[in-house]
């Protein structure tokens, strides 16, 4: 496994699913690790599984449509741990649903938890990256936004191909200090992924079918240990692009 130690990892949404798993294999990687979200029970259960494994982590309360709470855990991150080398934007508010049915509330809360908070933490995150000689920055997206039949996925779709364009200007813009910037798309066994299983059962079979895997992928091993990877030298010339770590089902050419 890449060697993380000496760096520190941000993590949105990191009480659980992808954002816990990204959290504990960068941890198992060297990493000190601020674990953000929502609620504080979760978190402590991160940091003491981190703990437990003789790593380094802090747990910091957010919401990511607080332009202060973000402030907030940045400021927090570099005086606690010393800096910010990575950073993973995990969090979301999902809006699903056929469009006449998604409400303003709801779109607005998916650009607002999205894009507009990866948007303020990339800013946030910026001088302390170049003060360090460059950093790793993930924006987490979905294949929902490149999907055959959009029904139903207009709203989260656009919310994700927003975060995309993000991507791509940060690596862009940054790419000349040392930042790299780079989107994944997991599909991983996360909470909720299960409540869409559970809710949608036969659209998940037949979903499931399009993986060539044949799986959903682990949160550790599967998710965080790749994203653990492209924070390594070895991918130290990609940047800018769309990962589908999703058992070979999306084509995000």
């Amino acid at each position: 496994m890449v060697d993380l130690t000496g760096k520190v990892a941000l993590i949105t949404g990191a009480g659980q699913g992808v954002g816990q798993g990204i959290a504990l294999a960068m941890a198992a990687a060297g990493a000190k690790v601020a674990v953000t979200g929502r609620t504080l029970e979760k978190l402590q259960k991160t940091v003491s599984m981190i703990a437990e494994r003789g790593g380094e982590a802090i747990a910091l309360t957010c919401n990511v449509k607080s332009a202060d709470d973000l402030t907030n855990i940045v400021d927090e991150t570099v005086a606690r741990l010393g800096s910010v080398d990575i950073l993973v934007n995990n969090a979301q508010e999902v809006p699903i649903g056929n469009l006449l049915d998604v409400s303003d509330d709801a779109f607005m809360a998916g650009f607002e938890s999205g894009p507009l908070a990866s948007f303020r933490l990339m800013k946030l995150v910026h001088p302390h990256m170049v003060a360090r000689g460059g950093g790793t920055i993930f924006n987490l997206a979905s294949s929902a936004g490149i999907r055959w039949d959009m029904s139903s996925y207009g709203a989260y779709g656009a919310v994700k191909q927003a975060t995309r364009a993000l991507t791509r200007a940060g690596a862009a813009e940054w790419g000349r200090q040392g930042i790299r910037v780079l989107t994944i798309a997991p599909h991983a066994e996360s909470p909720g992924l299960k409540w869409w299983i559970e809710n949608n059962p036969e659209e998940a079979t037949a979903f499931f079918k399009t993986i060539p895997l044949g799986r959903i992928g682990k949160l550790e091993e599967d998710i965080g240990r790749a994203v653990v990877t492209l924070c390594g030298p070895d991918m130290g010339y990609l940047t800018g692009t769309t990962i589908p770590l999703d058992g070979g089902q999306a084509n995000f050419d």
